[in-house]
């Protein structure tokens, strides 16, 4: 096993404020991790600290075998980081952005790369339409262009897909697992739990800690939550109700069902014993990994509002 990032105790403060608290990553080359967590949790600035962006108050570790204090230069020079805001120059065309970006990096054939990154992801038929003027799911196409034009080894993505209609978000995933069976490392932030599936794993972070790590299958299973399904007209409207009870973590309503969770089992099944009656109906399912994500914030007494 090749590991692209290795680092350990990764921690970073502004001010009084600790952002990122003592964080262990370790990601194998190849692999897709998905890095969930809601706005302000440190996500950005762990991404930062990795390509050498920031620089760490504590910690230790390498990114693609370089050391993150030492030898940020070369980490930057081998990573692609696609930031959260389109940052790429509105007022140039598609080609013109990429070969200037392909000049910043002193890269050779240029026009080569240029066309190839174009071919690539789809962008030829609109090299010569302004950046400006680009939908936000072409925008997301020319800055994924723009970040893998130099043959990264590493790809940081900010949640790249914020804004962007179902299909493009779709269509830039296809691109990624594509990305990662040619050996690119890819560490995604993002708030769809649809798209933390797509990934080979993924880490879960909250007040800088991180609080889980692994695959879907082993974070669902770490979490031991148990899960019922309510179904029966009207049964959206017992959500309050159960969600006082005892035992309940979270109740509530998904179109023509209810969705109730909680990590006690006896205490869950006791909360909605008064409701299995008709018109109700009752099955168990297993968690969703919003269910998880919600029971770490309350293990922790973060606001979920």
């Amino acid at each position: 096993m090749t590991l692209a990032i290795d680092v350990k105790g990764l921690s970073k403060r502004f001010a009084d404020k600790t952002v990122v608290d003592g964080a262990t990553i370790q990601l194998e080359t190849g692999r897709i991790c998905g890095f969930l967590g809601p706005n302000g949790s440190g996500k950005t600035t762990t991404l930062r600290m990795l390509c050498g962006l920031l620089t760490a108050d504590a910690g230790e570790g390498t990114c693609l075998g370089f050391d993150i204090r030492r030898q940020s230069d070369e980490i930057k020079r081998r990573t692609g980081y696609m930031t959260q805001r389109f940052s790429l120059y509105e007022d140039l065309t598609i080609e013109e952005n990429l070969a200037f970006i392909a000049r910043v990096y002193g890269l050779d054939r240029r026009r080569e790369r240029v066309r190839a990154a174009l071919d690539g992801l789809g962008l030829t038929q609109r090299r010569d339409q302004l950046a400006g003027a680009l939908s936000g799911g072409w925008k997301q196409r020319l800055a994924l262009a723009g970040a893998t034009l130099h043959d990264p080894q590493l790809l940081l993505l900010d949640e790249p897909t914020a804004g962007v209609d179902p299909r493009a978000r779709r269509t830039f995933w296809d691109q990624i697992h594509r990305l990662a069976d040619r050996g690119l490392t890819v560490l995604v932030s993002t708030h769809y739990m649809d798209e933390a599936e797509r990934c080979h794993e993924i880490a879960y972070i909250l007040g800088g800690r991180l609080l889980a790590r692994g695959t879907v299958a082993e974070v669902l299973a770490g979490a031991r939550l148990v899960t019922f399904i309510g179904e029966g007209e009207g049964v959206g409207r017992l959500a309050q109700e159960i969600a006082a009870r005892p035992g309940v973590e979270t109740a509530a309503p998904f179109g023509q069902v209810l969705h109730v969770a909680g990590p006690d089992r006896a205490a869950l099944e006791a909360a909605i014993a008064p409701y299995r009656r008709a018109p109700f109906a009752w099955r168990e399912e297993a968690p969703t990994l919003e269910d998880v994500f919600i029971h770490l914030m309350n293990a922790v007494g973060a606001d979920t509002a």
